[in-house]
This record gives structure tokens, sequence and C-alpha cells, in this order.
């Protein structure tokens, strides 16, 4: 059932960031004089319709995937009043681009929020505002456990908070590390904390080795701000935008190179560009590894996280439609502008057949991913 409520808050939560970003192309098309003609929560088919009294169609659909804008002469080269093709350029760059802009303030919003609440340190050198920073260490838990090590054979779990060791309580990683070496070889008392509630678990260490335990371990800090807090929500999301960029770069990197490598290289040269793919395609989710595993986990994590991961996608999809890929925001401004530059008229059949193609590339890779998403989750 938990997998099942945080699929259902992932539906809810992407379906939200999809319609914010096409209520900033809305908004800016109508302050623009261009008419918005339907704005629409989910695909079609439709399940319920009215018409509004600014005279745009909102529409409830079947398909709870995010949402859609339908604006009049929604091509370039349509002239007529109202139209977005009959909007200057600097126009239809704003309308293009709103969308990007909202998901952008919305993860800004939803940062500066953590950082009044507690914001995870997820960054090496996180933004904060020195003199209105407040450090909050969470308690030691468990990572990743090693196959038939003491932790694991004690019933302990990733994630479980440790709250006292052998009578000792347990404050900082260090201190537990210690702990397990003074004694090791014996067994233990465990006092552990899971999804609140507190239990034992009776450990019998190993006596030799750097690993006794058996477990990685980590202790999540977070930062509290007061007035600073907006300044510390934009700061951050501006950090992590330009790390979003950093990772899109290596992954088109390591793509691009593991595929020339298995095409035109020797044995060991395609080996290692297998490798490379490998690592491109562990590095990305698709719909299935978002809904299916990264959502279910935030949300047994707590709200803090849940939130942090929806501001990151929001980053995420800001970045992504920027990017000149065709079928999506940047992609329609890159075609526009080159057009505009070269002084050529794009014509709607022109247009579509570029957008169709970009289309059809944008779902292969999706389907890929998907693909990839679900041998993970076999394996």
């Amino acid at each position: 059932m938990e997998i099942v409520f945080g699929v259902i808050v992932g539906l809810l939560a992407l379906t939200f960031l999809v319609v914010v970003h096409e209520l900033g192309h809305a908004i800016v098309a109508r302050r623009n004089g261009v008419v918005v003609e339907e704005f629409g929560i989910g695909f079609p088919p439709r399940a319920w319709a009215k018409k509004l009294k600014n005279k745009i169609l909102f529409s409830i659909n079947w398909l709870p995937l995010g949402g859609f804008v339908k604006l009049q002469g929604e091509y370039d080269e349509a002239d007529k009043k109202g139209d977005y093709g009959a909007a200057s350029y600097f126009v239809k760059t704003k309308i293009l681009l709103a969308g990007v802009a909202i998901n952008w303030l919305t993860a800004a919003v939803l940062l500066s929020v953590l950082a009044i609440t507690g914001l995870p340190q997820i960054l090496p050198n996180q933004f904060n505002m020195e003199g209105d920073t407040k450090v909050l260490y969470q308690p030691v838990q468990l990572g990743a456990l090693s196959n038939d090590f003491p932790a694991e054979k004690a019933g302990l779990k990733p994630h479980d908070n440790i709250v006292r060791f052998a009578g000792h309580e347990v404050k900082t990683t260090s201190s537990f590390i210690e702990l397990t070496q003074q004694y090791k070889g014996e067994t233990v008392e465990v006092i552990y904390s899971r999804d609140g509630v507190e239990d034992k678990a009776i450990v019998t260490l190993r006596d030799s080795g750097k690993t006794v335990f058996g477990a990685s371990i980590l202790q999540p800090t977070m930062t509290r701000s007061t007035w600073s807090a907006p300044i510390v929500g934009i700061a951050t999301a501006g950090q992590m935008t330009w790390e979003t960029l950093k990772g899109v770069a290596g992954i088109v990197g390591n793509l691009t190179n593991g595929i020339a490598l298995q095409l035109v290289g020797n044995e060991e040269q395609r080996e290692a560009g297998g490798k490379e793919v490998a690592a491109a395609g562990d590095s990305v989710a698709g719909p299935v590894g978002i809904l299916g595993v990264i959502f279910p986990a935030a949300q047994q994590a707590g709200l803090t996280s849940l939130v942090m991961l929806i501001a990151v996608i929001s980053i995420a999809l800001a970045v992504m439609n920027a990017l000149p890929i065709p079928a999506l925001d940047g992609g329609r401004w890159f075609t526009m502008t080159a057009f505009y530059a070269l002084r050529k008229k794009l014509t709607r059949e022109r247009e579509e057949k570029i957008q169709a193609i970009g289309f059809l590339i944008l779902m292969a890779l999706i389907v890929l991913v998907t693909v990839a998403d679900v041998g993970k989750i076999i394996n």
C-alpha cells in the first residue's frame, strides 16, 4: 500500500508541476493578446469541461499525466488577430519560456519554505547566509546493509535511526564507528527508531576487520533560516540548476562517446563504450522509476524529503524545457529563432514536421528509459 500511495502522490505532484508550467504559458499569452482556447488538467479523453467567463474552455481529462494549454493559431505562420503566430518574436519568446520560468520559480518558493522549516543539505557548499543559519544534525541513520553481516542478521534495515548502542547514546557517525570498534566481537543491544517507533535489536559484532557491524551510516543535516529564507531558496535553486545542467552535459557526453566507441572502436574500446552507455542509463530515471521507486521512497522518508524532491523535479523540468530539444519549449523557440535569423518563413507544414520528428525521438527515449527502469526494478 505504501508503494501505491507513493505512486498516487507522485502522479499528483507531477500533474501539479506540469499544470503550473502550462499555466505560465496561458497567463503570458492572455496578457499579450493571444487567445487561450482551452486549459486542461490531464490529457484526453475528456471527463468534464466548462466554459469560463473569460471564454476559456476549462477541462478535466481522464489521463492524469499533466496538463495542456491550447492557444489560437498555435503555429508560426498564423496571422489572424489573437493568433499565437500573429504575435511578435519577443511575445512568442515570452510565451514559450513562461513555463520554464514558472517551474523555476515554483522550485525557488518550495526551497524558500524549506529554508524556514528545514532545508536538507544535498549539495557541496550549499548556499546559506552567515549569521542567519542554524545547522540541524539528524539522527545517525543506517544506509545500505552488507549481506550476512551482523546488522542484517539482527533484522536492522536501511533508514533505521540509531538511538543507543550498547547503552551509549549515539550522537554522531564518528561516535558510532568508535563504539562498534570498542565492542567488536561482543553481543550488544542496539536501540533504533523505525517509522517513529523505537525498538531494540541484539547484534553480535564481528571480532576482526574494518567492518564489524556491516552497514553504511550517514547523518543528514538541515539548515534553518529566518529573514534570509527567500535569498537561500533562490540561491539554492540557482545552484541546483547549474548541477542539473552539468548532469545533463555529463549524460550526453557519456552517451555520445560510448556509442561512438562501440561503432568504431576495437574490442577494448567497445567494452569501455558499453560501460559509458550503461553509466548514462543509470543516471536517468523515466516515469516508472520516478513514480514506482523515487516518489514512494521520498514519501516514506517524510514531508521534507517529498517537498525537496518536487523542487528538484521542478528545476529538472525547467532545465529540460529550456534546452533546444524539438517538441519541447526550448526546441520550439530554437526553431523559431533559427528561421527568424535566416529570414525564412516557417510554414505550418515545416514546423509540424520538425516538431513531429522531435516528438518521436523524445517518445523513443522515454520508452528506452522506461524499459531500463523496469529492468532495474526486476533485478
